[in-house]
């Protein structure tokens, strides 16, 4: 059987590598070395314009065709840089011969729209040009872009625009190879309206002032999906030697407050994983509507408001996008099949600088939360979902998100490390990310690695087979040891008692509780309680006005599917005011599951559709069976 299993682990990743199918790019033929941005924002017409400078590297001699990742983009024109040889004029003789590089229009075509790829640059070529110049303009429903109106900011005084690239949404906003298989550093120049303040993932200078244009450079190679803007009204304050916080000037002190341990975690990372090669790692704090958690774009992480507790209990966040500047940003997955590379070890990362700033305790907590809502969510979802490796590879990126690749990563490493040690664990994955920093790998090129610089020293540590269940295989291996918190089968034990009747939500003693723990004990009502035993809970907790969202969203979880009436009211401010996918998508979808709940939630959403991200939109479309379109 070993040579069958090997077979597998290698052969898959090796078919797939020759074109990412999420991306029109040939990356083996021409690959970008070098994009720059200038672009204007039209908040009127919902609309960034102006063009795209791509430098190109030229790896196949017969290639003459260009072949980028649009979505609804306006192609205006394209330039090509040709460096034609002539004479130079006779008042210049001693010059003698010289190239005289010139653009020259380029013939291009747009292909059909594919509902998940967009539609097909096509640019031909004369010879093989140093650069093209792509003339362009957004639509105003772009996938990647969220314009707000002042009415959807804190102030309400101006509007706001940011952008979500990953996975394939960059495309909406820039004509480019929108594939993880391709890095490049990068320049922009952004004009805005006067007021506002643009920021990007790249040098932030707080100095600047706009005029003539808002100036960046990212030096460091990133692929496509890193690519990251935000205008708005936006303050900022220090609040470490290598972070500044950036939000609206309503938000600014609070989060300073929340994020004050940043530099701690960046230090506690480059004891285990080596040095911070971003230079700075700013934060921007953006409005509610944000899509995600947090959004690891290099030097500057967009993070969602809903983190911002008041007790720093939800900066584990933090920890994870801060993760992302060794897993995903320093090595990237190379197609959207290996993103386990991306957020599996990030979560693992994330864990680890958790229990170095916050203790074992809080550490061990987190990932057992983690596992258990893993096991709860593979219940629903389709085999080939559950491996680490999806057996379909090419589907919609958005559409199969789960938490997969994160949590059951994570385990996976979590159990190569309990194995062989920390002493040992530690270093090997040093090395991972040294050996490959700023390359975008595959899974085979872990696999490769793992068996060369671990396995082939401890072969114990992980049989063939038990690796290939891990990787290709549905739900988790039985071998999998599950995390132990003595303080959450506390929790197990007195969740049990009090649904059987046996004792009050008052004698809970949860007044200690932390959030991790909230959280493990409404992960597991199911569908258990009953409406009084719901209204006690929150008599005693007032759990329905929670500030802290992630147990707030638990918490409206279990109202709905007890029918616990005063739960309503503020779940529809909730859903009002929140747009992050993680929450707002399963609370439609739960509702979803009762006639009654489904007609209130679907004429409450078509009240508030306009304002959630459209990565936003397509889930809670999905939940509620609306039809795109």
């Amino acid at each position: 059987m070993r040579p069958i299993v090997a077979l597998t682990l290698l052969v898959l990743p090796l078919l797939a590598a020759a074109q990412d199918p999420h991306s029109y790019a040939r990356s083996e033929r021409v690959a970008t070395t070098h994009l720059h941005l200038d672009l204007e924002a039209d908040f009127d017409a919902r609309s960034l314009r102006g063009f795209a400078e791509l430098t190109l590297d030229w790896r196949d001699p017969r290639a003459r065709t260009l072949e980028l990742d649009t979505r609804d983009l306006t192609i205006e024109r394209v330039l090509a840089l040709y460096e034609d040889t002539g004479w130079v004029p006779a008042r210049h003789a001693l010059a003698a011969r010289a190239p005289l590089p010139q653009w020259r229009p380029a013939r291009f075509s747009v292909g059909p729209r594919d509902p998940m790829r967009g539609s097909a640059l096509s640019i031909a070529l004369r010879g093989q040009p140093a650069k093209v110049r792509i003339h362009y303009r957004t639509a105003p429903g772009a996938t990647g872009l969220q314009w707000l109106t002042p009415a959807q900011t804190l102030s309400g005084a101006k509007p706001f625009m940011f952008s979500q690239s990953q996975a394939i949404h960059a495309r909406s906003w820039a004509p480019l190879q929108d594939t993880p298989a391709v890095r490049f550093p990068f320049t922009a120049r952004i004009v805005a309206p006067d007021g506002l303040r643009v920021v990007m993932g790249a040098n932030n200078d707080p100095a600047q002032d706009g005029r003539g244009g808002w100036r960046f450079v990212m030096p460091q190679p990133i692929p496509s999906y890193l690519l990251a803007i935000a205008i708005g009204e936006l303050a900022h304050r220090e609040v470490g030697p290598r972070t500044t916080i950036w939000a609206e000037p309503g938000r600014l002190d609070a989060a300073a407050a929340e994020f004050a341990d940043t530099e701690a975690m960046i230090a506690a990372a480059e004891v285990l994983y080596g040095p911070y090669r971003w230079g700075r790692y700013d934060l921007l704090i953006l409005p509610p509507s944000f899509p995600y958690g947090g959004m690891e774009n290099p030097r500057l992480s967009f993070i969602t408001p809903t983190v911002l507790a008041g007790d720093r209990s939800l900066v584990s966040l933090i920890a994870h996008e801060l993760a992302h500047s060794w897993s995903g940003n320093l090595v990237t997955n190379a197609t959207w099949a290996d993103f386990w590379l991306n957020e599996g070890f990030t979560t693992y990362v994330e864990n680890r600088i958790v229990e170095s700033l916050y203790g074992t305790d809080r550490a061990l907590m987190e990932e057992r939360v983690g596992q258990v809502e893993l096991l709860e969510e593979m219940r629903e979802l389709a085999p080939h979902l559950q491996s680490l490796v999806p057996g379909k590879v090419d589907e919609d990126p958005d559409a199969v998100f789960s938490g997969v690749p994160y949590q059951k990563g994570a385990w996976f490493l979590r159990t190569l490390e309990q194995r062989v040690g920390r002493a040992t664990f530690d270093p090997f994955l040093r090395g991972w990310f040294d050996q490959h920093a700023f390359e975008s790998t595959r899974t085979d090129d872990f696999v490769a690695y793992l068996r060369e610089n671990l396995l082939a020293k401890l072969p114990e540590a992980m049989p063939e087979t038990e690796l290939a269940q891990w990787i290709h295989q549905p739900g988790v291996p039985a071998s999998a040891r599950k995390a132990q918190a003595a303080r959450l089968e506390a929790i197990d034990a007195l969740r049990a008692r009090w649904l059987a009747g046996g004792v009050a939500p008052a004698d809970f003693g949860a007044s200690s509780w932390t959030t991790q723990e909230w959280l493990h004990f409404l992960n597991a009502l199911g569908d258990s309680p009953s409406v009084a035993q719901l209204e006690a809970l929150d008599a005693a907790f007032r759990l329905s006005q929670a500030r802290n969202s992630e147990i707030a969203f638990r918490w409206y979880i279990a109202g709905i599917r007890a029918g616990y009436a005063p739960v309503r009211e503020p779940l529809e401010q909730f859903l009002s005011t929140v747009g992050r996918r993680k929450f707002v998508a399963p609370l439609f979808g739960e509702l979803a599951k009762r006639s009654a709940d489904k007609a209130w939630a679907t004429a409450l959403y078509a009240k508030i559709r306009e304002r959630y991200h459209p990565v936003t939109q397509a889930a809670v479309d999905t939940a509620l069976g609306i039809k795109a379109g």
